[in-house]
């Protein structure tokens, strides 16, 4: 007798996969009016004309067929090109640079590259929701090392040692952190890839948000050292600095004999990024520093306005020195991070991210975007008052 395709099983790994509320508090938000949402992590601009232009001219001009398995050298050769700018670190854009479906395929990439069954992934936390999933989806424990609110949750080398154990094999790092907004400081990062150093481990870094910092410099990890650099798989994208989310590309750069790992896995998961969203990439780091700078500056008025707004409130809030996010502590409310942004919802059409989505260090907070108009803040504000005056 066979059985229906309803009754076979699916992978364990899928069956035993977290399920995080975010969706669900979105899916509440699309039944409703006068929603202000102040929970996806998307910029609200859109991306610069110049990058627009030249998706436009690729298409125009028939290139809709694959490109190398890398990506087009000549966009490569751009992102090399960029990183050594800014941070001087190089790259070979012909071995040791990859051209991906944004910084997610570039961070499966390199969990299954590197992992082993049972290997141990140490995460410090609060962290990105794709981290520990992607971790365990190839095989690898994910460890978190959770922060502290009132050290602003930066990062502490002392208890990423502390997590150290005979079946470690990376560190990753993500700075500035989604969802805390907490940029790394030269001095920690360098703790950290001396501790990599000593226990022979790789350090996967997420810099996607490189370009949102406020006032403080953004370090490249892989910029900090050549040993560093031959232990690191850096991953860097075009989504959040030049608002291209939807163009779906990013990049992995690492030394030749570990991005050949990712590249042989990539060339039979998606052949090649999009070509139109590579010519498009390349336009970005050619042409897109003023659009960069005019973000970063209407961010850093959001902040401004967002930051002191929930403080003022009694939600308590570390000032973010990166990304576009503020973590607000909500027990004030008398609430878990759950229940406050259900019923805050509910109530006042104020979407936010409960925070324990991001790890146990997150129990208790709230993530809110501020890549949203400066008057919905405000808006968003006056909500929130009203609904801390009943609750706070």
């Amino acid at each position: 007798m066979k059985s229906s395709a309803n009754a076979m099983p699916l992978s364990r790994r899928v069956t035993e996969m977290k399920q995080y509320s975010i969706s669900k508090f979105f899916d509440i938000a699309a039944t409703m009016k006068d929603v202000i949402s102040l929970g996806i992590g998307e910029p609200d601009f859109g991306s610069p004309q110049p990058v627009l232009q030249a998706g436009i001219d690729s298409l125009n001009q028939g290139e809709t067929h694959y490109t190398a398995n890398a990506g087009k050298l000549a966009l490569r050769q751009a992102i090399a090109d960029h990183l050594e700018r800014l941070y001087g670190v190089r790259y070979d854009p012909a071995t040791e640079i990859l051209v991906t479906v944004g910084v997610s395929e570039g961070l499966y990439l390199t969990m299954n590259a590197l992992l082993d069954p049972g290997d141990e992934v140490i995460l410090p936390t609060p962290t990105f929701v794709s981290y520990p999933i992607q971790a365990a989806l190839a095989g690898g424990v994910p460890v978190e090392v959770p922060g502290r609110a009132e050290d602003g949750f930066a990062l502490d080398p002392d208890r990423i040692r502390a997590a150290v154990t005979p079946r470690t094999k990376a560190i990753v790092l993500g700075y500035p952190n989604n969802p805390t907004g907490a940029v790394a400081s030269r001095a920690s990062l360098l703790q950290v890839a001396l501790i990599a150093a000593q226990h022979n481990l790789f350090l996967v870094s997420d810099e996607i948000y490189d370009r949102l910092v406020y006032g403080v410099p953004h370090v490249c990890v892989p910029g900090l050292g050549e040993d560093v650099r031959r232990r690191t798989i850096l991953l860097g994208g075009f989504s959040k600095d030049y608002a291209m989310t939807g163009l779906r590309i990013g990049y992995a750069a690492a030394p030749q004999a570990i991005l050949k790992g990712l590249v042989r896995i990539h060339q039979y998961t998606v052949m090649s990024a999009s070509t139109t969203s590579q010519d498009a990439a390349r336009a970005a780091l050619l042409t897109g520093e003023p659009a960069v700078a005019q973000m970063v500056a209407e961010y850093d008025r959001r902040r401004r306005l967002i930051v002191p707004g929930l403080n003022r409130l009694g939600l308590a809030t570390s000032e973010p020195r990166g990304a576009f996010y503020a973590f607000a502590r909500v027990g004030v409310a008398g609430m878990d991070d759950e229940t406050f942004s259900e019923v805050l919802l509910r109530e006042e059409h104020v979407a936010v991210v409960p925070g324990d989505n991001f790890g146990a260090a997150g129990q208790g907070f709230v993530r809110l975007s501020y890549a949203t108009a400066y008057e919905k803040i405000e808006e968003a504000l006056r909500r929130m008052e009203r609904f801390m005056s009943r609750h706070g």
